[in-house]
C-alpha cells in the first residue's frame, strides 16, 4: 500500500521540530557572519578610463568612419591592456611582489557598446594600490602602444582616485548572512524530516494505526507514583480490616 504524506503532516513535521531548524539557521547566519567578518580578506576596488580617439589632440572632429575604425580597435586593445608587454612594465614601475598571471585576475577591462571609453577596473586587497595598479596600466599603455601598434590615439580620460574612506566591494556579510540563513533553514528543514522518516519507535496510539494499519480498543492509563502509592495504602488498609 502507497503511502501518502499529507499538508498537515508536513506542518506537524516542521513544528515539531521547529527548535532543530532554528538552530539550524542560526548557526548557518552565525558561521557566514564569522568568515565573512574575521576569515575574508577585503578586495576593493578602483578604475580608470581612457579615450581611443583618432587624433590625440583634437578630440571633437570625429566622422563615422573614423568612430568605427576605433571601435574596431578596441577589442585588440583590450587585449593589449593584459597583455605581459604592459604588465610586466607596470609591475616594474611599482615594484610588485606579484607575476603577470596573478595581476591580470585582478585586472577587468570593458568598454559599453559602440563606446570609445575602455574601463580599466583593478581589484586588490589594498585600496591604494588598486589605484595605483589602476593608474600606472593607463599610462604605460598609452606610452607603449605607440610602439606596439604606431598610433598615438589614446589619452587617459578618467584616472583613478582613491577615496576618503573606501569600502570593499567584497565580501558583502549581509548578503552572505542572508545566503547562510537560506542554506540553513533548508538543511534544518532537511535534516527535520530525515530525522521523521528514520524514528520508527512507536509513541502514541495513532503511531500504533499507523504501523499497524489496525484501530486502537482500549488504552491502559499512566498511573502516577502517586495513586501507585495511594492504592497500595488502601489495599493494604482493606486487608487489615479484612
Amino acid at each position: 500500500m502507497e503511502e501518502t504524506i499529507s499538508l498537515q503532516d508536513l506542518f506537524k513535521t516542521l513544528k515539531k521540530r521547529l527548535g532543530l531548524i532554528i538552530v539550524m539557521t542560526i548557526l548557518a547566519i552565525t558561521i557566514s557572519g564569522v568568515v565573512s567578518f574575521l576569515l575574508l580578506t577585503p578586495i576593493y576596488q578602483t578604475s580608470t578610463q581612457i579615450l581611443v580617439n583618432q587624433e590625440k589632440t583634437d578630440a571633437t572632429n570625429f566622422n563615422s568612419q573614423e568612430i568605427q575604425a576605433n571601435l574596431q580597435l578596441i577589442n585588440t586593445y583590450n587585449v593589449i591592456i593584459k597583455s605581459p608587454a604592459i604588465l610586466s612594465l607596470v609591475i616594474e614601475e611599482l615594484d610588485l611582489d606579484t607575476t603577470t598571471t596573478a595581476l591580470t585576475e585582478q585586472i577587468t577591462v570593458n568598454n559599453a557598446e559602440n563606446s570609445q571609453v575602455v574601463n580599466i577596473t583593478v581589484q586588490d586587497p589594498d585600496p591604494k594600490r588598486a589605484v595605483d595598479i589602476a593608474n600606472m596600466t593607463a599610462e604605460v599603455f598609452q606610452a607603449e602602444i605607440k610602439n606596439l601598434m604606431k598610433v598615438d590615439n589614446v589619452s587617459v580620460l578618467t584616472p583613478a582616485i582613491l577615496s576618503d574612506n573606501p569600502s570593499p566591494v567584497k565580501p558583502n556579510p549581509m548578503l552572505n548572512m542572508a545566503i547562510g540563513a537560506v542554506i540553513g533553514l533548508m538543511l534544518g528543514v532537511g535534516i527535520a524530516f530525515l530525522m521523521e522518516y528514520l524514528d520508527t519507535t512507536v509513541k502514541n496510539e495513532q503511531d500504533v494505526e499507523d504501523v499497524l494499519g489496525l484501530p486502537v480498543l482500549g488504552l491502559i492509563s499512566v498511573i502516577s507514583d502517586k495513586d501507585l502509592q495511594s492504592t497500595k495504602l488502601e489495599v493494604a488498609s482493606r486487608r487489615k480490616r479484612a
